[in-house]
C-alpha cells in the first residue's frame, strides 16, 4: 500500500464534501457490499493452499513393507494429528532396512500423491512460501499501480488476475509450475491494497474505522466458509475451480464501482471528482452546496510534493527517530504476519476435525475485531497493543509446553488437548487483535508525504514473517511444542518493544517529520490542539452538519 493516497489531498473542503454526501447512502452501503466481496474472496485467495496443499499419509508399495511395524511420525504429541508417512522398511527375511521407491497414499488423489511428493516434506510448505513472497513483492507493486491508475482499476486489474491465475493453478500437471503460479497469483493477483485504501477514503476519517470493522469481518466470513467449502470438495483441482471462478465477476465492477474522491483530486482531476461528488449526491437524495464545490480546489503542492517523493523518503530515514520507529513497526510486522499465518497453517495440525479447527479458528477473528474497534475508538494505541503482544506471548509459551506433555496417557491427553485449544484459540484472538492495531499505529507514526511508503515498506518487510510461517510444522519433527515456543517469544519482544513508541491517540495525523518526532511530547500535543482550534472554520463546520 505505498504511497496510496494521501489524507490531505483536496485539503479540508474534501472531507466536508464526504461528510455532506453521508457514510449509509444507497451509494456508501452499495460500494460497502462490493468491497464485501473483495474482501471475502481475497480471505479464499490468501490461505486456500493449506486445504489444496494438505498433507497425507503413505506408506511403501512393496509388498514386504505392505504392513510396517513402526511407520515413521511427524510429530508424537496427542494435539497433533500428522498423518503417518513411511519412506524406509525393513525386509522381513534379511531384516535389512531400505529406501522406498513405490508408494500407496491414503488419499491417491490429493495434491501429494498426483505430483509425488512422499518422502518430500519440504516440497508442500514452498507453495505457502511462494505465496507469501510473491504478496510481499506485490504489496509494493499494487501500491505504486494504485497510486497512478486508480484504486478502481488496481482492484479491478488484480481481482481478475488473480482469479486466472488461481483457475490456471487447477490445471497444472508438475510441482514447480504450481508453485510458479502461486506466486505469480499473490504478486499480481492481490486486491487488498486498492480496496483498503478505497474503503478508507470513501467516507470522512472518523467514519472508516467503522467500515474497516465491517469489512474485516467479511474477511473473516471468508476464512470461515472456506474449510466447509474444502470438506465438501475433497479433489483439489475441484476445489480451486470452484473457489476462483466465481471472482471472475471482480471484472463486472468497472461499471459500479466508483473511483475514490481523494485520489481523484491527488491527481488533479478536479472535474471528475466534482461530476462524482453530484453523482452520489443525486443517488443518496442530498444536496452540496455549490459554495462548497467551488473551495475544492487542488493544491500544486501536493503535485510536487508527489514527484519528490523519493527525496522525502530519505530525508525521513535520516532522522535517528523514524528510523528507529521503521525498525520497529518492521519488526511489529514480522511478528503479526509469522504468527497469524503460522497458526492457520498449524490450525489443521491440531487433533481433531482440522475443517472444524479452522473454522473456529477463524471464528475468533470476529470478538478481536470488535475489541479493535472498541479500542481504536475509545482507547489508546500503545496499552492494548502492549498487553495484547505479551497475554498472547504467555498464552503461546504456555500452550508450548502442553504439547509437549500431552502424552500421558488417554485421559491426560483428552485434557491437555483441550487446554491446548482453549489456550490457542485465545492466543488467536490476541493476535489478531494485535495486527488490527499495528496496521492503524504504524500509519500514525510518519508524517504524511513519506506516511504510505513506509506503511508498506513496513508490510513488505515483516511479510519474511510470513515466508518462515509454512516451515514452521516441520519444526514439529524436533520438539512439538517449538513453533508455539517461537511464536510467544516473538510476541514478548515485540510488546517489549511497544514501549519505546510514542502514544498516538488523540494527537493529529503528523504533516512533516518535525511533527511526527514531536508525537507524544506534552509540548507538541498542546501546540496541535492550538492549531486545530485556529483551524476551523465555518464551511467544514457546516459540511460535518
Amino acid at each position: 500500500m505505498s504511497g496510496a493516497g494521501d489524507a490531505s489531498a483536496g485539503g479540508p473542503q474534501v472531507d466536508a464534501a464526504l461528510a455532506r454526501l453521508g457514510s449509509c447512502g444507497p451509494h456508501q452501503l452499495l460500494t460497502l457490499s462490493l468491497l464485501a466481496l473483495v474482501y471475502a474472496t481475497n480471505a479464499v485467495y490468501n490461505v486456500n493452499y493449506v486445504f489444496a496443499v494438505e498433507e497425507v499419509g503413505y506408506r511403501c508399495a512393496a509388498e514386504e513393507c505392505a504392513a510396517p511395524a513402526e511407520p515413521w511420525r511427524n510429530g508424537t504429541s496427542a494435539l497433533q494429528a500428522v498423518p503417518e508417512r513411511q519412506c524406509r522398511c525393513a525386509h522381513p527375511s534379511t531384516g535389512r532396512d531400505h529406501a522406498c521407491t513405490r508408494f500407496i497414499y491414503d488419499n491417491p488423489h490429493s495434491f501429494v500423491a498426483e505430483f509425488s511428493l512422499a518422502c518430500e516434506e519440504w516440497k508442500p510448505p514452498l507453495v505457502g512460501t511462494a505465496h507469501m513472497l510473491g504478496n510481499m513483492l506485490g504489496l509494493l507493486l499494487q501500491g505504486q499501480i494504485s497510486d497512478r491508475f486508480g484504486r478502481k482499476a488496481a482492484a479491478v486489474g488484480a481481482g481478475g488476475v488473480g482469479a486466472a491465475l488461481g483457475l490456471a493453478k487447477s490445471w497444472a500437471t508438475s510441482f514447480w509450475p504450481y508453485v510458479a503460479l502461486e506466486g505469480l497469483e499473490a504478486a499480481l493477483g492481490d486486491a487488498f491494497s486498492p480496496i483498503f485504501m478505497l474503503s478508507i477514503e470513501m467516507v470522512e476519517k472518523k467514519r472508516a474505522v467503522l467500515y474497516q470493522m465491517i469489512l474485516l469481518n467479511c474477511y473473516t466470513g471468508g476464512l470461515v466458509v472456506l474449510p466447509f467449502v474444502a470438506r465438501a470438495v475433497p479433489y483439489w483441482r475441484t476445489f480451486l475451480r470452484l473457489l476462483y471462478a466465481p471472482t471472475l465477476l471482480i471484472l463486472t465492477y468497472s461499471f459500479f464501482l466508483d473511483e475514490s474522491i481523494r485520489w481523484l483530486f491527488s491527481k488533479g482531476k478536479r472535474e471528475e471528482a466534482i461530476k462524482l461528488i453530484q453523482k452520489i449526491a443525486r443517488r443518496n437524495n442530498v444536496e452540496v452546496d455549490d459554495a462548497l464545490l467551488n473551495k475544492l480546489e487542488y493544491d500544486d503542492e501536493v503535485t510536487e510534493r508527489q514527484t519528490s517523493n523519493r527525496r522525502l523518503l530519505l530525508k525521513t530515514f535520516r532522522s535517528k527517530i523514524m528510523l528507529q520507529r521503521f525498525a520497529v513497526c518492521t519488526a511489529w510486522w514480522f511478528t503479526i504476519t509469522l504468527i497469524n499465518y503460522g497458526m492457520m497453517i498449524s490450525s489443521v495440525l491440531i487433533a481433531g476435525d482440522k475443517y472444524l479447527n479452522f473454522a473456529l479458528l477463524m471464528l475468533m477473528d470476529v470478538p478481536a475485531n470488535l475489541l479493535c474497534w472498541l479500542a481504536l475508538a475509545r482507547c489508546r494505541r500503545r496499552l492494548p497493543l502492549l498487553l495484547s503482544f505479551t497475554l498472547g506471548g504467555v498464552f503461546c509459551i504456555l500452550h508450548s509446553f502442553l504439547l509437549s506433555g500431552g502424552g500421558g496417557g488417554e485421559g491426560a491427553g483428552v485434557g491437555y488437548a483441550w487446554a491446548g485449544l482453549a489456550l490457542f484459540m485465545a492466543f488467536e484472538t490476541l493476535a489478531t487483535f494485535s495486527y488490527n492495531i499495528v496496521y492503524t499505529y504504524t500509519s500514525e507514526l510518519f508524517p504524511t508525504y513519506t506516511r504510505n511508503s513506509l506503511h508498506a515498506l513496513c508490510a513488505a518487510a515483516g511479510r519474511l514473517g510470513a515466508l518462515l510461517a509454512p516451515q514452521m510444522p516441520l519444526l514439529m519433527t524436533y520438539w512439538s511444542g517449538l513453533p508455539a515456543l517461537i511464536f510467544g517469544v516473538t510476541s514478548l519482544a515485540s510488546g517489549a518493544l511497544t514501549l519505546l513508541m510514542p502514544e498516538t491517540a488523540g494527537t493529529r495525523l503528523p504533516d512533516t517529520i518535525r511533527e511526527a518526532e514531536n508525537i507524544g511530547k506534552s509540548s507538541a500535543v498542546e501546540q496541535e490542539e492550538q492549531e486545530l482550534k485556529a483551524s476551523d472554520s465555518p464551511g467544514l463546520a457546516a459540511g460535518k452538519a
